[in-house]
């Protein structure tokens, strides 16, 4: 590797599968200090580079927060962090391809997986096959955990902790409704979440009027979107990345279609969703696995969510959404269990995870026995004045949910 600055290390390489950047994050402390190296395959380019930056902006300030309290504390011996990006260019065979080379070339001695759920799954053989603890960011659905796989770890819950909690409260506050149309993008968590969004519903005595997948890539809407104002559904319930959502519900607006009640899981978490559909976001509802007014005294570097929020717009000028918390989190999930196993042993470490209990800025944080996090009350809230507001759990809410959207 060449030194490029005191912050950055930058390494450009070539594959037959084409040109990638390893990009090396963390503030270097003295050059005699040991370093732990953690695999971050993330798509930094290509259709889900939204959210594959957003990621690296949260794994960024956690090992930026880390190494200025003096890096991770192994028994008496501290080392300093870095984070070893490769950009797989939102492709899943090649973040397979890369998540492997981060482990046997760049020999990193812990891995973060790639982002989604689809990735997530497609990479997850290699944490087992590798004996690598690895832990996935932003991967939700319980087909990535069901594998049996002892290295794997995620800190989202199961789907059905969003779409329970939304029906509630959409059958509480429209009563009278009953038609839901349902739009998903078919992939790996997109349709997962539908489909668990389709079994909320209709425990909860919804007729789901319509349910519909759309390709990735998909650039009109137009049939499907005609198809949902003619079934003048009381809930449109319509899942994707982030791009296509500010698609969907731009192409909404054209034709004109709407219902009482609109959820988008997950665009309408993020800044960049309001700002790119103005009035339109406004009443659209969503859930998340986290939000900055969640309020949590955490033993990690950052303490207080309060405290991690004002870092996050110190560094990045805006607060931060889940994806960017969830990625910090996974840092400091991994820093804890490894100062509380005192060791690097990935085997040790990997059984600390399994059986570690702690409260984090981002929530607590109990692994259940697949690996996938059971110990999290994930928010509901709804765009109201241009801002994302809870409306649920009760002990953080900030609103009613409102029924209407243009």
């Amino acid at each position: 590797m060449n030194k490029i600055s005191s912050k950055k290390i930058v390494v450009v390489a070539t594959l037959a599968l084409g040109c990638f950047a390893v990009l090396s994050s963390g503030i270097v402390a003295e050059s005699s200090q040991s370093v732990i190296r953690f695999g971050a395959p993330l798509p930094l380019t290509g259709g889900l580079s939204p959210e594959g930056k957003k990621m690296q902006n949260g794994l960024d300030l956690w090992a930026e927060v880390a190494n200025k309290a003096g890096g991770i504390k192994v028994g008496d011996q501290r080392y300093r962090v870095e984070v070893v990006y490769y950009d797989y260019q939102t492709s899943t065979p090649r973040a397979v391809q890369l998540a492997e080379r981060l482990i046997t070339e760049e020999k990193v001695n812990f891995l973060f997986s790639p982002l989604g759920s689809g990735a997530t799954k497609a990479a997850s053989g290699l944490s087992e096959k590798y004996g690598i603890p690895t832990i996935a960011h932003s991967a939700s659905s319980e087909e990535v955990y069901d594998q049996g796989y002892k290295y794997l770890f995620g800190n989202f819950t199961p789907n059905q902790t969003l779409t329970d909690p939304l029906s509630d409260i959409v059958k509480e506050k429209l009563p009278n409704a009953k038609k839901v149309a349902i739009l998903a993008r078919n992939d790996l968590f997109p349709l997962a979440i539908a489909n668990c969004m389709d079994a909320s519903a209709k425990k909860r005595g919804f007729d789901v009027v319509f349910f519909e997948k759309y390709a990735i890539g998909t650039m009109d809407h137009a049939s499907a979107l005609t198809q949902i104002r003619a079934a003048k559904p009381d809930w449109i319930f319509a899942t994707g990345y982030i791009n296509d959502l500010i698609l969907i519900r731009k192409q909404m607006g054209d034709l004109r279609c709407s219902a009482p009640v609109v959820t988008m899981i997950a665009g309408p978490a993020y800044k960049e969703f309001v700002d790119a559909c103005g009035p339109l976001a406004e009443n659209v509802s969503s859930a998340s696995w986290w939000h900055p007014a969640v309020r949590y005294k955490g033993e990690d570097v950052f303490g207080f969510t309060q405290n991690y929020v004002k870092m996050f717009k110190e560094k990045y000028g805006h607060i931060p959404d889940y994806a960017q918390a969830s990625a910090s989190a996974c840092g400091v999930i991994f820093q804890l269990a490894i100062e509380r196993a005192g060791t690097l042993d990935r085997k040790k470490v990997c059984d600390t995870l399994a059986s570690m209990e702690v409260m984090t800025f981002w929530g607590p944080i109990k692994f259940g026995s697949t690996g996938q996090i059971i110990s999290l009350k994930p928010p509901v809230f709804q765009i109201q004045g241009g801002t994302q507001v809870v409306i649920h759990p009760p002990e953080v809410q900030q609103s009613e949910l409102r029924i209407g959207v243009k």
